[in-house]
């Protein structure tokens, strides 16, 4: 159990880490400053990504923060102190190292990844939102494509969602002026899944979570396979994997026990197997 784990919640510890049952909860824990990243912050959030995709007790994933803000990107701060110290740096290596590696770790693991939205997520913090599975956010959420701000253009995959959920022309307005994409919108877009009170944030999340925990885990993990694939898939390619899948999970116990539950009229008890 690593100090994150077992210290209560201060403002020093940048990442809470939470086990409770299959569950895994990471809160981004740097409100005064919006939860923006430091390195070791994000390096904290991959270690315990990577922990959490290789034990088998761990069934989903939830992303979280602290205070008033989902996650202001990165921290422009430590930025700030290395160009005053005259530092020579590739921001194109920074995104190869630390940024891209994180958005793409919760995509190509194979368990459910939520993320609870609680208010502003910009720049990288966006990004980071965007590339979970599945997205919670509460009325005064917004995602803002801050880049431009900072004389960026954006980056970390976020480029990727907004121009396949918005459109280009929708995408490339908000990315030239900033303009923040509310929780409503974003919601018809289609960029997250749900939109709810912030007094329920905690409470929705926890119930779409229960879900997932009494699906068949295997089949969980296969499907987030699948699916990752359809985009870059044709058709013939794209039900050739199925087939190839749905070999894969015919063999397991519990296709069998959800048959069985079918046929007998009762609710099944997947256990992973």
């Amino acid at each position: 159990m690593s100090a994150s784990e077992s210290a209560a919640p201060t403002a020093e510890i940048p990442l809470l880490i939470d086990r409770k049952g299959g569950v895994l909860k990471l809160t981004l824990n740097r409100p005064k400053v919006l939860n923006s990243l430091t390195h070791p912050m994000m390096d904290e959030l991959m270690g315990a990504l990577k922990k959490a995709e290789k034990d088998a007790e761990i069934r989903c994933v939830v992303l979280a923060a602290a205070g008033r803000a989902f996650c202001a990107g990165a921290d422009l701060g430590d930025l700030k102190k290395k160009y005053e110290a005259s530092e020579i740096l590739s921001l194109g290596a920074e995104l190869r190292d630390r940024f891209n590696p994180l958005a793409l770790q919760i995509r190509s693991m194979e368990k459910p990844v939520v993320c609870m939205i609680n208010g502003t997520a910009a720049g990288a913090g966006a990004s980071l939102a965007l590339a979970c599975d599945l997205k919670v956010c509460s009325e005064n959420a917004k995602f803002m494509l801050a880049f431009i701000q900072v004389g960026l253009a954006p980056d970390t995959g976020i480029s990727h969602w907004v121009v396949r959920k918005m459109g280009l022309a929708l995408a490339l307005e908000h990315a030239w002026t900033a303009r923040p994409i509310l929780a409503a919108q974003a919601l018809e877009f289609g960029l997250v899944n749900r939109v709810v009170p912030a007094e329920r944030l905690e409470a929705e999340t926890g119930e779409l979570v229960e879900k997932i925990l009494k699906a068949p885990p295997r089949a969980v993990a296969l499907t987030k396979r699948l699916l990752n694939r359809a985009a870059a898939n044709d058709l013939q390619a794209q039900m050739e994997y199925e087939a190839q899948i749905q070999e894969i999970l015919g063999k397991t116990r519990d296709h069998r026990e959800g048959v069985a539950a079918f046929l007998e009229g009762r609710p099944p008890v997947f256990r992973g197997e």
